[in-house]
């Protein structure tokens, strides 16, 4: 497994992509952080900006690798090596490198720039990101065996969690905002990373009256560490199941 991990991310740490990925969130985080006088208001673009590019590029390009290695793929089958160990292998190769771009692009500006504990959430959560996102093309290359199919289906996915649920859940609220709606509308924030995310780190910046309804109903229960708890909880829920699904449907795929 060792060796597998080791050569997938020798591979993507040679790729251009992964480089230009690194130098657009260098680029971008600098910035923000060197134009804002407010150290708030600068991570709260780069939280913006952390929530828009990880999850399109984590799940984009995983899911494109994914499909480009089935040779890959196909050539360790012919070998005595389990399906389990060699699906977690390429994935812990992929997300890993992934996971170093983040942190090299985002992780070192804020360090060296604003360094603070909402920084530190900040990119706690564009990690388990990254993480949720690769196991979610994992999955989707596990279930869709044409390659155009499951970039679509990745596509959607993606668009669906990063806008999409946001505007569900808006007209959720407006519908029912007759009826106590908290906890159910705490178990459907939970069903979107990104919201976890965001309601995280925003939590920590002390802005919560900035998301409204929903940030209004977490502050006093995301606050807390036993909130804290639960939001790294369910994001590593978001990890396991993709993870779980994509492991069992490929024991048995036919490739």
């Amino acid at each position: 497994m060792k060796i597998i991990i080791k050569y997938v991310l020798l591979d993507l740490l040679r790729n251009k992509t992964v480089l230009v990925y690194t130098f657009i969130l260098a680029i971008l985080a600098v910035s923000v952080l060197s134009m804002s006088g407010n150290s708030s208001k600068g991570l709260l673009s780069l939280l913006n900006i952390t929530l828009l590019f990880v999850p399109i590029i984590s799940m984009l390009f995983a899911t494109i690798y994914f499909f480009n290695s089935v040779e890959f793929t196909e050539l360790l089958l012919a070998h005595p090596i389990k399906r389990k160990t060699m699906i977690l292998a390429e994935y812990a190769g992929v997300a890993f490198a992934l996971s170093i771009a983040y942190l090299a692009g985002v992780g070192l500006p804020v360090i060296f720039l604003n360094y603070s504990i909402a920084s530190l959430t900040l990119l706690i959560s564009g990690l388990f990101l990254t993480l949720i996102f690769t196991a979610l093309a994992l999955l989707v290359f596990v279930l869709f065996k044409d390659k155009t199919k499951g970039i679509g289906a990745a596509i959607i996915t993606v668009l669906f969690f990063t806008l999409l649920f946001d505007g569900l859940l808006l007209s959720f609220i407006y519908s029912f905002s007759d009826y106590p709606i908290d906890k159910p509308l705490l178990g459907l924030i939970s069903l979107n990373p990104v919201d976890l995310a965001r309601i995280f780190v925003l939590l920590q910046l002390d802005v919560a009256v900035m998301m409204g309804y929903s940030g209004a109903l977490f502050k006093a229960f995301m606050g807390s560490i036993i909130g804290s708890i639960y939001t790294l909880g369910c994001m590593a829920v978001w990890i396991s199941i993709p993870l779980l699904v994509s492991v069992r449907k490929f024991n048995k795929k036919d490739l």
